[in-house]
């Protein structure tokens, strides 16, 4: 969970439980309880609930087996090993760097939790595992949880679940400081080298690959080899599954599977978006956030070099190919469960998009849940059906059962709080990029979107007002107003289903040197959904708690229920995506306009998959800076578009047959204007689970 200050409608966001005045949060922790609790939960129904392990098999867990077979004959693990007298200790894993340059090799600090029983019988397991730089400053999950020890060092609260969970069930469970954070050495450095490769030298000690010690500066050895099979997964919210998108990106051997959350796939789409700053747009105060007190004062040249390597005018340069991990994806081995907020304004949603794409076009087997939360954790949105699907993909994943988990549908999908789908592959099968072009409507800004190209000549103007938000441009979509400009079909006949990622062609005349574009996305009509722009971004957290495994007196397995927070809305933005016209001719580097003159970009949506019902509109507004999300350039610039030579490519269920059907008989289209040869070829192809291309705090 990285953390970053976002400005949001009249309120903060925080990462989790990270009530930060200063800083609201970058990636926090977890979600709702949904339906039946699967084996393992329980209603703390009473205090002594919150000191005692769960029922497990006593002494018939030594010699009795320690998998479950379900209906059907399915294999799972099943929680007959003891946790109250597990396994905890600390290791020091050597990661081959010298990050504070104080000439010795640095050591991260692994803390372990695993079943004492299997290796006493002489048998192997697997590993989960989360490489945070949040266990000492901030806490995880949707209660800030934090790392404890006892009086010797030894570790006795491990944050979230996990260990509460899986350890009963066979799985060792490690929680990585990563460098410069808690009782690590060197320096973390935002994604970079010492993120990465810190967590990727635990994952190679678990193999046998790497150096261990049993404290920070001794030369006592520390293996894992007699109790580790060196099977690997790797999860966590934000930040920490940003680490595990990066660790699967070296490709390293052992790495069975990532979980990544809410996570990163390129820090420079954290920070910028084709150019533009994203607010806020300053990595290194990150890394002063998260290191140690000791790492602090160590580590300030890290800091600075980080700040110069990483320009705020949004120009690419090294530093940001170290961060960005779709380039390496062909790289990935490991096996990927995509969880996403499509609302997370925090970890947008193209963060997740490009990465899959990515994936797909290199044949990396994954699964993806895509939620209408903002930065949520699915522990707190969907809580139990998450622990028995994420249940499932570790026992296969991790252990080798044959459970079908890989045979089902590849896709869920929220729809409306608390109402899911499921889809076969994802982006949906019969996905086409279908073009979309503006035209003038009956005001200036309030325009007609449909599949005819405008007469030439035509055109629409606004001027940037840092002051206003996509929510302000939506509200005014009917209204002409100065600092939009906003297009729209007549009310649908039949459903319009979005699946993929769009993209949004303009061609712009500024007045003035400096120029940032928005463009959005909107299904205009009356709807419930899940508050993401409010405390929580979805959720609401109750008093009341469930249990998901076994307790200790000092690591409860017990956390608060949620539910969903929900609003009542006459509007939605579904995808938005931003751009610094100055990128026109080279999306590594700005350069001033000339004013007067036009210039052609592409901006890249956020991928999103969403249903505009039968009744409502769908709607595309182009504007400059996106209040809260965006930061203004540095002159107030009035924009002409050329709508003959403007589009958008929306990626349609059914493609450009499905919008003339929805659209049949709407009153805004225009008789007698020729349908558009459209630049760079007609409609792409579908995009769908196969292998193809595509789209990452």
């Amino acid at each position: 969970m990285p953390i970053r200050a976002r400005r949001t409608r009249g309120a903060r966001l925080s990462c989790g439980t990270l009530a930060v005045a200063a800083t609201a949060a970058l990636l926090a922790a977890f979600a709702p309880a949904a339906g039946a609790q699967p084996a393992g939960a329980q209603r703390a129904a009473d205090p002594a609930a919150l000191a005692r392990p769960a029922a497990l098999a006593q002494p018939a867990a030594l010699a009795g087996p320690d998998t479950a077979t379900r209906p059907g004959g399915v294999r799972e693990s099943a929680p007959v090993f003891s946790y109250a007298d597990a396994v905890r200790e600390s290791v020091w894993v050597d990661t081959g760097l010298d990050g504070d340059a104080d000439g010795r090799a640095d050591r991260v600090a692994v803390d372990i939790v695993r079943p004492r029983e299997p290796a006493a019988a002489g048998r192997k397991i697997p590993v989960i595992m989360d490489a945070s730089p949040y266990y000492a400053c901030c806490g995880r999950g949707n209660e800030g949880q934090r790392k404890t020890y006892d009086a010797d060092g030894k570790p006795v609260q491990f944050p979230l679940y996990y260990d509460n969970y899986f350890v009963p069930r066979g799985y060792a469970f490690a929680a990585v400081d990563l460098a410069g954070t808690s009782r690590s050495d060197g320096c973390d450095d935002v994604g970079g080298r010492s993120d990465v490769l810190s967590a990727k030298a635990v994952v190679d000690w678990l193999n046998g690959r790497a150096r261990g010690y049993t404290s920070r500066t001794g030369a006592e050895r520390a293996r894992a080899t007699g109790w580790s099979t060196g099977n690997v997964g790797m999860i966590g919210k934000s930040w920490d599954g940003t680490v595990a998108n990066g660790v699967a990106a070296t490709g390293v051997e052992g790495l069975r599977t990532i979980v990544p959350i809410g996570a990163i796939s390129s820090w420079y789409d954290y920070f910028h978006s084709q150019g533009a700053p994203l607010y806020d747009a300053n990595p290194s105060w990150l890394s002063d956030y998260v290191n140690s007190p000791d790492a602090k004062a160590r580590c300030a040249a890290v800091q600075d070099r980080i700040t110069r390597a990483t320009p705020y005018t949004g120009d690419w340069t090294p530093a940001w190919s170290e961060r960005d991990y779709v380039a390496d994806a062909r790289k990935v081995k490991a096996s990927v469960f995509v969880v996403h907020g499509q609302q997370d304004l925090n970890v947008r949603a193209n963060q997740f998009g490009q990465w899959w794409d990515a994936l797909a076009a290199n044949g990396v087997e994954r699964k993806i849940w895509l939620s209408q939360t903002g930065h949520v954790d699915p522990f707190d949105f969907r809580r139990a059906d998450w622990v028995r699907t994420l249940h499932r993909w570790f026992d296969h994943h991790l252990l080798g059962y044959d459970n079908g988990i890989d045979r089902e549908p590849m896709a869920d999908v929220e729809r409306a709080p608390d109402r899911w789908t499921t889809d076969r592959v994802w982006p949906a099968p019969g996905t086409a990029a279908t073009v979309l072009r503006p035209a003038t409507g009956t005001a200036p800004g309030v325009g007609v979107l449909d599949r005819d190209r405008a007469p030439r000549g035509t055109t629409e103007t606004f001027t940037d007002d840092p002051a206003l938000s996509e929510l302000d441009w939506a509200a005014d979509i009917d209204r002409s107003t100065p600092a939009k400009a906003g297009f729209s079909t007549g009310p649908l006949g039949r459903d319009l289903r979005i699946s993929g990622s769009s993209t949004v062609t303009v061609t712009a005349t500024p007045t003035t040197s400096t120029a940032h574009l928005s463009a959005v996305l909107v299904d205009l009509g009356p709807a419930t959904i899940r508050a993401y722009n409010e405390a929580g971004e979805g959720i609401t957290t109750l008093t009341g708690r469930s249990c998901w495994g076994a307790s200790t007196p000092g690591d409860s397995a017990c956390y608060k229920d949620t539910e969903a927070r929900t609003a009542d809305v006459g509007h939605t933005v579904v995808s938005r995506g931003w751009a610094d016209l100055g990128t026109w001719a080279d999306p590594g580097r700005g350069r001033p306009l000339t004013p007067g003159k036009a210039y052609e970009i592409t901006l890249k949506l956020a991928p999103t998959d969403h249903v505009v019902p039968a009744g409502h509109r769908l709607a595309l507004i182009v504007a400059g800076t996106d209040k809260d999300l965006l930061d203004p350039p540095s002159t107030r610039p009035t924009v002409t578009l050329d709508l003959s030579r403007t589009w958008a490519r929306v990626p349609l269920v059914g493609g450009a047959r499905a919008f003339d059907r929805a659209t049949t008989g709407d009153p805004a289209r225009r008789a007698g204007v020729q349908s558009g040869d459209v630049p760079a070829g007609r409609a792409a192809p579908a995009r769908t689970g196969a292998p193809i291309p595509g789209e990452a705090r």
